[in-house]
């Protein structure tokens, strides 16, 4: 079965994982410094830190913020259900909004008829790596919260994704560009957030007993400045992830033969709505492929009794009861939700499973025109 998501792990990997378990490193521990330092690096980004997922992350960034009680937060409805649930643990509401059909993406247009007196923040997501329009969302001088865990290696204007708003994240799971299994991070702009951010990752707890040994002869009392959950990482992730980014140029190029081996493919036949590339001074990721197609539920059956796991990323979260705005008409998402497919393309992928999944698609549009 070639699959539609994946990451590419070896010996690298394996050697630092190793170093970690030989010097008894298993929780957040010196990896996780030296991998937040190296992404920031790679980046160029200053606040951040690692945490133990992009949902938890998103988490965090909402609470960072401080909004009024009962404040909304606008939200793209065509993403991940984190997105939302991290709002409303937050104590928040989500406003889910449409996308623009062509990008996928979030954009001025679609936020500003959403925006009230209640609302307290934007939530961007740069869908696929594809840098979202920052300059016109940021116009609104609202608070933004940058949802880049598609964009570890994406970059608008000279700025890597997720540093352009007030808190940005990322995602490091077992299917992103940059995969340590689970794993996120945030960034953000104010020195008082991330010192903030750190505290709150140890359950809101100003110094673990380790660092608080060094000034205070009672480093056994707890210094708890806030009610928070523990999202500490471990070093056996941020192990994997310092070999991941030293390896990351190599797999973003395969990522990128691969769609660019689809476009080139895929010019020609007309049944099928190519993704947009990113603009030229910015830079994409490449995290998925999307494609558009009118009978996308008899193509990915076809594919899937051929070897070839598809998906849809993603059901629009308005259309969820648990959300309690299922009455909303958003048009591009629900046009998006009957006709996106996302194809295989990650590292692990060969050039020869690309052949197949070109080959099966355009078989199954030569035999089923309409």
């Amino acid at each position: 079965m070639i699959s539609v998501f994946g990451s590419k792990v070896g010996n690298e990997e394996i050697l630092q994982v190793s170093e970690s378990i030989n010097n008894q490193w298993l929780g957040m521990g010196p990896k996780v410094k030296k991998f937040e330092n190296i992404f920031s690096k790679r980046l160029h980004i200053d606040n951040f830190i690692m945490v133990d997922s992009g949902s938890n992350a998103l988490y965090m960034a909402c609470k960072l913020l401080n909004l009024k009680k009962g404040s909304e937060i606008i939200v793209p409805s065509f993403t991940w259900v984190a997105c939302a649930n991290s709002v409303i643990l937050a104590g928040y509401k989500p406003v889910f909004c449409d996308v623009d059909l062509t990008s996928m993406n979030i954009t001025v247009e679609n936020i500003k008829p959403h925006i009230t007196e209640k609302t307290g923040a934007i939530m961007v997501v740069h869908y696929a790596g594809l840098p979202v329009d920052m300059d016109s969302i940021l116009s609104l001088e609202l608070p933004v919260i940058e949802d880049a865990a598609h964009a570890v290696d994406s970059i608008y204007k000279g700025k890597s994704c997720g540093s352009i708003g007030d808190v940005g994240i990322y995602s490091f799971d077992a299917i992103k560009n940059l995969a340590v299994g689970e794993g996120g991070g945030l960034t953000m702009k104010s020195s008082e957030l991330f010192d903030r951010a750190k505290t709150l990752r140890y359950c809101g707890i100003g110094k673990s007993g380790f660092d608080a040994s060094e000034k205070n002869h009672k480093w056994w009392e707890y210094d708890i400045r806030e009610s928070f959950i523990k999202m500490n990482p471990s070093d056996i992730s941020a192990a994997i992830g310092i070999a991941q980014i030293e390896k990351l140029n190599e797999l973003q190029l395969t990522r990128k033969s691969i769609w660019d081996y689809y476009h080139r493919s895929f010019s020609n036949i007309e049944e099928i709505i190519t993704p947009l590339e990113s603009n030229p001074d910015d830079k994409h990721s490449y995290f998925t492929y999307a494609i558009r197609v009118k009978n996308r539920d008899e193509l990915a059956k076809y594919l899937l009794d051929n070897g070839v796991y598809t998906t849809v990323r993603y059901h629009p979260l308005h259309l969820n009861e648990i959300y309690k705005q299922t009455y909303k008409i958003l048009p591009n998402c629900e046009t998006l939700n009957d006709e996106a497919l996302n194809i295989p393309l990650h590292p692990n992928m060969s050039a020869q499973d690309a052949d197949v999944v070109v080959e099966l698609i355009s078989s199954f549009l030569r035999k089923n025109k309409f």
